[in-house]
């Protein structure tokens, strides 16, 4: 479980045959195997770990739903630690398993993302969207995506100051959303029967 407040900005040090390699510094503090993290708002498993460097596998299934196999040797990438029950909860809740992958239409500090329009009914105007990791707060919900004011400060320390028109995002919407959705579609209806 994460926050969608991202504590570093890392680096893609190699990626070769579903074996991610990433710089960073801030999340190995107290890091082991086999704890998660979040890249891009994707929860992977640390699988070996040195001197400011990690690494993780990254499964057919990941590569397909994400934008993770795009990544290339020296692309910034927003990394977060797993959420402790005594910490503070910045962003909102976050699982780190993302729904889609969405389009920068218009890129910061006016954000507009363009999404695959069967998530757009779980984005409302206010409520939460994580891109790439990062918990934002949504301007206006479109019918094919949404737009987020982002601040200079979220700009400068993840990589929306540098995701330009056309760039893919990993999208997760809001998970209270979606059980709420089906619980509604399991209440009985006015014959006493589900739906």
């Amino acid at each position: 479980m994460f926050t969608g407040i991202v504590e570093e900005l890392g680096s893609v040090l190699a990626s070769d045959q579903g074996r991610l390699r990433i710089a960073a510094t801030i999340v190995l503090a107290g890091a082991d195997i086999g704890d998660s993290t979040a890249v891009n708002g994707c929860c992977l498993t640390v699988v070996a770990l040195g001197e400011g460097w990690w690494e993780a596998d990254v499964s057919d299934e990941t590569l397909a739903r994400t934008n993770l196999g795009r990544l290339q040797p020296g692309d910034p990438v927003n990394l977060e630690r797993p959420v402790r029950p005594a910490d503070r909860l910045g962003g909102h809740i976050v699982q780190g398993h993302v729904d889609a992958v969405g389009e920068v239409v218009a890129p910061a500090p006016d954000l507009h993302i363009r999404m695959p329009t069967e998530l757009a009914r779980y984005v409302v105007e206010k409520g939460s969207i994580t891109v790439d990791g990062i918990s934002l707060t949504v301007v206006e919900a479109l019918d094919d995506g949404f737009t987020v004011a982002v601040i200079p400060h979220t700009a400068e320390v993840t990589t929306l100051g540098t995701r330009g028109r056309g760039a893919t995002v990993n999208l997760e919407v809001d998970l209270v959303a979606k059980y709420v959705e089906r619980l509604l579609a399991m209440r009985p209806t006015t014959e006493g029967t589900l739906p």
